[in-house]
């Protein structure tokens, strides 16, 4: 059984930080492509970031600059550091193996 967990999110001030992280099951970890979306109420899920096997990455145009996705093979982990925050990054952020395995979600609330 697929196993992909988010945890980090919370409630943070404009301008704060905040690190998610997922862990998924995988013998072949270093092999998936891993992902993290979100879904804004209201709005469509939509990818934010994106790590390939080789470590190449990939953001929205909105999270450039602000957000860095990582991994850790060893600890079959990915994380998504946000800086910088805003109030238009308030959604659910979901973890996603393979393009194919969700996790259940984090809530980030950015708010004053």
């Amino acid at each position: 059984q697929v196993q992909v967990v988010e945890s980090g999110g919370g409630l943070v001030q404009p301008g704060g930080s905040l690190r998610l992280s997922c862990a998924a099951s995988g013998s072949i970890f270093s092999t998936y492509v891993m992902g993290w979306y979100r879904q804004a109420p209201g709005k469509q899920r939509e990818l934010v970031a994106e790590i390939t096997s080789d470590g190449s990455t990939m953001y929205a145009d909105s999270v450039k600059g602000r957000f860095t996705i990582s991994r850790d093979n060893a600890k079959r982990t990915v994380y998504l550091q946000m800086n910088s925050l805003k109030p238009e990054d308030t959604a659910v952020y979901y973890c996603c193996r393979q393009r194919r395995y969700w996790g259940q979600g984090t809530q980030v609330i950015v708010s004053s």
